[in-house]
């Protein structure tokens, strides 16, 4: 019986280890993708995530950021004979007039080439300016592996990026507020101001509809890209972004990616335990208590959490009660993910003889400088 239970051990280790594979991994049809956590950029699933590849319209997410973030979507724009483009469109024809706002509408709704043409131009003056913008934002964003050629991703052997790249861009796009509406509207009337026309948009992202909690971002295709997707889904107050390029079921592949992926994601409350008091100075105590807020954090793995404490050794007096006093940045890895600021727990008034010196001191330098 003995070597029976020594035999049973490995095989049930083997068999529990195959469940476990099984539970966790998903069939996909995307050549590449990725699913992240929107706040921390952490990788919840990825299947070459970082292999470059050219991806299609979901390069207007680019564009249309740049056009929000301009501040200029209530300026009209005339469309000119060299916005035109093959592919796509919203019908644009030169000496037509619409705002910026419409364009931005016409590339996220309908992925119009020419409106991302026609708003390249009007932001850039010409293509080759405008992808300087797209690529200074992508540095600034940390897509460290994509370089973009075209406003509204037309195949270009230079115009490329990565799944996760996508991601953080897709990620860093849904933080604006107004991006996130544009991009989650399912239909949008347009007014043009030249001619005298209305257009109903209507938005190609099926998911919308299909997916619980999905509310973005964009689709792509070409010949060469294949289907490309960028969505982005909330459940439970936590946020993933989920790319796909070159899939032939992308609809599918996100809601598996969304089922499986939210399984995996923990949360859990973070406490700052490091100081529980400051040194003060000036005061008839020596020293003060303070507290930093607790703060929930969603994530795979909570190990990738570092925490920069930023605050003076010494406080000087008078403090009043809950001033902030400093502040604790985590990081999960190099991002940014959450700011929690230490406030002094009592005031603290500055003591009589402190304030003596204090003036004694002033006066003091103050005699020194004019002699």
């Amino acid at each position: 019986m003995l070597i029976k239970k020594i035999i049973y051990i490995p095989i049930l280790v083997c068999l529990v280890f195959v469940l476990s594979l099984i539970s966790y991994s998903v069939d996909i049809s995307a050549e590449c993708a990725v699913v992240i956590n929107s706040v921390t950029n952490e990788i919840i699933f990825e299947k070459n995530a970082f292999k470059k590849h050219s991806m299609a319209s979901t390069t207007k997410m680019m564009t249309s950021i740049l056009a929000i973030e301009s501040g200029r979507l209530g300026n009209t724009i005339t469309v000119t004979e060299d916005a035109l483009a093959e592919g796509s469109s919203i019908g644009l024809k030169p000496g037509y007039k619409l705002t910026l706002e419409a364009l931005v509408y016409g590339m996220m709704l309908e992925s119009g080439n020419d409106a991302a043409n026609v708003c390249a131009l009007s932001l850039g003056e010409t293509f080759d300016r405008f992808s300087l913008f797209m690529n200074e934002k992508a540095e600034d964003i940390g897509m460290a592996n994509t370089n973009f050629v075209t406003p509204s991703g037309l195949d270009n052997e230079a115009h490329y990026s990565t799944a996760y790249d996508m991601a953080l861009l897709g990620a860093y796009c849904i933080k604006n507020p107004v991006f996130r509406n544009i991009c989650s509207t399912k239909n949008k009337k347009i007014d043009f101001i030249t001619p005298d026309i209305s257009e109903t948009f209507s938005n190609h992202n099926k998911l919308l509809d299909s997916c619980q909690g999905v509310f973005g971002i964009k689709t792509g295709f070409t010949k060469k890209s294949g289907r490309c997707l960028v969505s982005a889904c909330e459940r439970d107050g936590v946020t993933l972004v989920c790319v796909t390029l070159n899939a032939g079921d992308d609809w599918n592949d996100h809601r598996k990616l969304y089922d499986l992926s939210f399984t995996e994601i923990n949360k859990s409350t973070v406490r700052f335990t490091d100081i529980s008091e400051v040194s003060v100075y000036g005061a008839d105590t020596d020293k003060t208590e303070i507290y930093c807020n607790d703060f929930v954090y969603s994530f795979k793995d909570k190990s990738k959490l570092t925490k920069q404490i930023i605050m003076p050794k010494i406080i000087y007096a008078p403090i009043e009660k809950n001033e902030i006093i400093g502040k604790v940045n985590y990081y999960s890895d190099k991002t940014l993910v959450h700011t929690a600021y230490i406030h002094s727990k009592n005031a603290v008034s500055a003591s009589e003889e402190r304030i003596k010196d204090k003036f004694s001191i002033v006066e003091y330098f103050q005699k020194f400088f004019q002699n």
